[in-house]
């Protein structure tokens, strides 16, 4: 799509979608930059608590697997209350969460903290999209999924110009060392729950299933809820596999990027931002690109031809030795990856079954978490173990084993593109 294209797609929006479109943007970006921070910030952790990198990349984990609770609950309450109201509750509660890790006194408090995090992290992307989708007109539906979820990826790239800005310079002792400070400033999305408030309008299809009396539906009991899921049995597994590959080939290619910018190259904390930020210039670009490509070549044929077309980029990413050699891989392995993710919002929602759309993608994509929630501790185990701890083999096993895996499972799964989300019904 050309520049006039995105303009004319914005454009198309009435007022009310654009304050609900950028309020679901804003909540999925901070809280992307609330969980990034930890993975910029693992070194400075690990040395506070005094312990290795393994013990603080137990905080990803904690948080990863913690977040399909926060699916399943905060998405039965967006079924039962509605989308708005649920979305304001999340955004204040992964930012008092990410607070209280600011002043975590042990590492098994900052753990604790962490997982209750990604209870509240869990809840935001399930909720957010299926208001914004029920929200948007369907025919620019694959452009507003790759940008929404490219809400990710700005969080990311917001939180790496922090950290190189502001990180540096920070100098204090005692409960506001220079990552605890970062933390404090990872609270300030609550903010947002504010404009949620007063600017944001419920979801249409949520609105009309109450209007059209068949609130018994939708604010029936959780267990109910819970069992009308199981009931689409076959898609819900399907989405939960499709999801294992999606976040293992993220977060394999994401997660311990930095760390690996920092040991391996002994790049300084400015540096690692820098290169972490172009990266996810091509996030974002891909994203965006890749999603607006799906309303032409379908779903599954953009995510595959994307997640293929990482592999011949993992030379300059895993295995470049100058700073600008690392930041143009940086850029292209992220924009094949986020390619792929930029369809997913679209996908998943036009794959979930109406009434249970608030809770169907989002608990099948956090359960995708769980169960790749151990994959940035078993490449460090696996780098230390078998690689003297230089990661680029490891980095590089999981982009090979990630991309084919995305691409088979998508291609092997179905593809329902336009389908009617203005509806919470079957």
């Amino acid at each position: 799509m050309s520049h006039m294209g995105f303009r004319e797609e914005l454009r198309s929006l009435t007022a009310a979608q654009k304050n609900t479109f950028l309020a679901c943007f804003l909540g999925w970006s901070l809280d992307a930059f609330d969980f990034f921070l930890l993975t910029l910030c693992l070194k400075a952790i690990a040395a506070d608590f005094h312990v290795g990198i393994k013990q603080i990349a137990e905080a990803i984990f904690w948080t990863l697997v913690m977040r399909p609770v926060g699916a399943l609950l905060f998405g039965l309450m967006a079924e039962r209350f509605g989308r708005r109201p649920t979305l304001m509750l999340n955004v204040i509660a992964f930012s008092v969460f990410e607070l209280a890790s600011a002043f975590a006194p042990s590492l098994g408090s900052f753990l604790v903290c962490r997982a209750l995090f990604g209870i509240a992290m869990g809840g935001e992307w399930g909720v957010g999209a299926a208001l914004a989708l029920e929200t948007l007109p369907a025919s620019g539906r694959g452009f507003f999924s790759g940008v929404l979820q490219e809400g990710y990826v700005v969080g990311n790239l917001m939180v790496a110009a922090v950290y190189g800005l502001v990180f540096p310079h920070l100098h204090g002792q005692g409960m506001f060392t220079p990552w605890r400070v970062m933390f404090m400033i990872g609270a300030l999305p609550a903010v947002l729950a504010l404009y949620l408030r007063f600017k944001v309008q419920e979801s249409p299809a949520w609105e009309a299933a109450r209007d059209a009396r068949v609130v018994q539906r939708v604010t029936r009991s959780g267990l109910a809820k819970l069992k009308e899921v199981l009931s689409y049995l076959p898609s819900f597994l399907f989405l939960i596999a499709l999801m294992t590959m999606f976040t293992s080939f993220s977060h394999g290619t994401q997660d311990l990027y930095p760390t690996f910018l920092e040991k391996d190259h002994a790049l300084a904390p400015g540096t690692v931002g820098f290169v972490v930020v172009i990266a996810n210039i091509g996030a974002l670009l891909g994203g965006i690109c890749c999603g607006t490509l799906s309303e032409r070549w379908g779903r599954k044929r953009t995510i595959v031809i994307a997640a293929l077309l990482a592999l011949p980029m993992i030379p300059l990413w895993a295995w470049s030795h100058s700073v600008a050699s690392l930041a143009v891989g940086g850029f292209l392995m992220q924009f094949m990856v986020q390619g792929a993710w930029g369809v997913i919002p679209a996908h998943l929602n036009e794959l979930s079954p109406g009434p249970v759309r608030a809770v169907f993608p989002g608990f099948a994509y956090q359960l995708g978490n769980l169960f790749s929630s151990r994959n940035s501790v078993f490449q460090t185990v696996f780098a230390g173990r078998f690689y003297g701890g230089m990661m680029n083999v490891v980095l590089s096993w999981t982009v090979v084993l990630g991309g084919l895996l995305v691409a088979a499972v998508t291609a092997w799964g179905p593809e329902a593109k336009g389908a009617d989300l203005t509806v919470d019904g079957e």
